[in-house]
């Protein structure tokens, strides 16, 4: 029996979510769609400096998370190990781990963390730099922190917010699905959309 075709991932842009997920000005300057991710550039747990070019024309999964996390995060990257163990022999795919906490999280305490997870170097990278521009790529770009709740958070933390959002990204530059990163069956369609789009061509 021919099994029917699976449909192409759809990509996803601002005027696709809901609207409390979109930084209002994105939308104001009419940019609902052919969204991309935007220019970043932080260090990663060796030290080296990271940017949106380093992952251009590949496949990448983004998360946003902190080292001392003690309820979401461990199993988050519990799971990110199952996805880094699939594709451990792709060279054109990546995993991007930004740090919400950058003030505790240092190249160094990054890199405790790194090895602690059995990160492959080159291709798991724990990101670490000035906190305001972590927060404007994940409202602005990666859409997974409502811009309300960016404005709230505090000096001190008090309002400490992170998802639990695993982002895939093609090597477009484009946003083709978000994921429980919490949820092994959320991961393993993660894992199955990954070996999809990295088999999409121009």
């Amino acid at each position: 029996m021919i099994q029917p075709k699976e449909k192409t991932l759809p990509v996803i842009n601002p005027i696709d979510l809901k609207s409390e997920m979109v930084d209002p000005s994105i939308l104001m300057e009419r940019k609902g769609y052919g969204h991309t991710i935007g220019a970043f550039s932080f260090f990663n747990q060796k030290g080296e400096i990271i940017s949106e070019k380093d992952v251009n024309g590949k496949v990448y999964v983004a998360e946003y998370f902190f080292t001392t996390c003690k309820s979401i995060c461990p199993i988050m990257n519990s799971q990110m190990k199952r996805v880094q163990k699939v594709f451990s022999d792709r060279e054109d795919f990546k995993i991007l781990s930004f740090t919400v906490d950058p003030e505790t999280d240092s190249v160094a305490q990054m890199k405790r963390y790194a090895d602690r997870h059995g990160a492959i170097n080159n291709q798991w990278y724990f990101l670490t730099g000035d906190k305001s521009k972590l927060y404007d790529l994940a409202r602005k770009s990666f859409f997974v922190l409502k811009p309300a709740e960016a404005e709230n958070l505090g000096d001190a933390g008090s309002d400490f917010i992170h998802t639990n959002n695993f982002v895939l990204v093609d090597r477009k530059s484009r946003i083709r699905g978000y994921y429980d990163g919490t949820s092994s069956g959320g991961v393993d369609s993660l894992i199955h959309d990954i070996s999809r789009v990295l088999k999409e061509r121009d």
